[in-house]
């Protein structure tokens, strides 16, 4: 007897990130599809200690449930970094650990996305993105890329629809590596400023 899905599920792909990765299984394969990093750079030693230092000096906190928004020292950690890294203020509170970057643009989608809302992301685009929030049935808006960022132009025609984001990846962006000029970041800034268009920053890479 097959299982009755629920009705949600008949718009459902394969995912595109698994289709690519699978081909890594095969050692006469050298990928570069799938952004996937160099293990002999892996910090493999390092991260051994680190948990060896918790488990060791905090373990059966370590070990015990916790707050759903993630360790309170942590985030307090990642607000203070902000700081000092980017040079802008967060408050623990406004952080939010995830598990990584796709249970984020899941839990974004589910928050912000209505169906047959408008959503604008970058063209083209990040493929983990386009299927977290394709789930939800958005109603695309897309931005062309060039070079040093999105076509202004492009992006200002968007905002006029009022999507419910803008996504971008704006340090060597997923697909094409383009990262955005300090005046593309400038204007880009004062473009979603003026239109009230909540702008979602995915920066995986930015410290490169």
């Amino acid at each position: 007897m097959s299982p009755q899905f629920a009705s949600r599920m008949d718009g459902v792909h394969p995912s595109f990130i698994r289709e690519i990765l699978k081909v890594t299984a095969d050692p006469a394969i050298i990928s570069f599809a799938g952004g996937l990093p160099n293990p002999a750079l892996f910090p493999v030693e390092e991260m051994a200690e680190a948990a060896a230092t918790v488990l060791r000096e905090q373990g059966r906190t370590a070990l015990q449930y916790s707050t759903t928004e993630g360790d309170p020292e942590l985030r307090s950690l990642i607000a203070k970094r902000y700081a000092e890294k980017k040079g802008f203020t967060v408050d623990p509170e406004d952080i939010l650990i995830t598990t990584g970057s796709q249970q984020c643009l899941d839990m974004i989608g589910k928050v912000l996305i209505e169906r047959g809302a408008a959503v604008a992301i970058e063209r083209p685009g990040y493929l983990g993105a386009i299927q977290a929030f394709s789930f939800f049935g958005p109603d695309w808006r897309t931005v062309e890329l060039v070079d040093d960022g999105p076509v202004l132009e492009d992006l200002a025609r968007v905002l006029r629809d009022r999507p419910r984001f803008f996504y971008a990846v704006p340090n060597f962006q997923n697909p094409l590596g383009v990262t955005y000029s300090a005046e593309k970041r400038q204007a880009v800034a004062e473009l979603l400023a003026g239109s009230g268009v909540i702008f979602v920053e995915d920066d995986p890479y930015g410290e490169l």
